[in-house]
């Protein structure tokens, strides 16, 4: 008889080694596959960032202008308050000024008669008064405006001096505070009654003749007092207060 021999080596069926094939396939395609998946996550993850500073970029660029926008707004704004600031303070000066010489005008003195020539003067001797002239005579035709030198209230009015004698003719005289008063003598008429406030440069009468006259002119006094007796030099007054005699 024929002893039966036994191969060591055992045998590999052909499906077993189909399935080694495939399987060592498949794995190739799984590890491909994945640097293929992290090729593509690394490409998207730099489009992304690239995207992300570019919007950065756009929006830094937004606000900047925005910024530049809002600080020349605020630069024109406060222009336009500096503008009315000065504009405020002009007219606040103008109005100053405008007060100050309302406030001068109102207590300037000035000369009582227009176109003058100045003729007997205060303190002089001479034969048309008993004692020193009293005060200054301006030399204008008969019917001349006469104005009050100064505001004030008259307190004589009328004929025989307005009570300080014939001498003076027709007359007034008026009150203006601190011990002062003006005189104003020789008139032709009287246009202003006791107790009548008059303001600086008002028409009080018209220049002329009457009383103790040797022709057409205004006699003009400064007294202490409204009555005769206590004159003081018209003249040197009137330049004391900035009027040109």
């Amino acid at each position: 008889m024929f002893e039966r021999v036994t191969s060591r080596f055992p045998r590999t069926s052909a499906p077993r080694t189909r399935a080694a094939v495939l399987a060592a396939g498949l794995g190739t395609s799984v590890v491909l596959g994945a640097g293929v998946a992290v090729a593509v996550d690394n490409t998207a993850a730099s489009g992304a960032a690239g995207a992300v500073q570019a919007q950065a970029a756009a929006q830094s660029k937004v606000a900047e202008a925005q910024a530049k926008a809002v600080e020349a707004q605020a630069a024109k704004a406060q222009k336009a308050a500096e503008a009315k600031k000065a504009a405020a303070a002009k007219a606040a000066q103008a109005k100053k000024a405008a007060k100050a010489a309302a406030k001068k005008k109102a207590v300037s003195w000035i000369d009582p008669v227009e176109s003058y020539k100045l003729s007997a003067s205060f303190a002089q001797n001479g034969g048309m008064w008993a004692h020193k002239h009293s005060g200054q005579d301006y030399a204008v035709p008969t019917g001349t405006p006469v104005v009050a030198a100064h505001g004030g209230t008259v307190v004589k009015a009328g004929g025989n001096g307005a009570g300080d004698g014939p001498a003076y003719g027709n007359a007034v005289v008026i009150k203006h505070g601190n011990k002062t008063y003006s005189q104003y003598a020789h008139l032709s008429s009287v246009n202003v009654k006791v107790g009548q406030v008059v303001k600086t440069g008002q028409k009080i009468a018209l220049s002329g003749n009457t009383g103790n006259s040797s022709g057409p002119h205004l006699h003009f006094e400064i007294r202490s007092t409204p009555n005769y007796g206590s004159a003081v030099d018209p003249v040197k007054f009137l330049r004391g207060k900035g009027v040109t005699v």
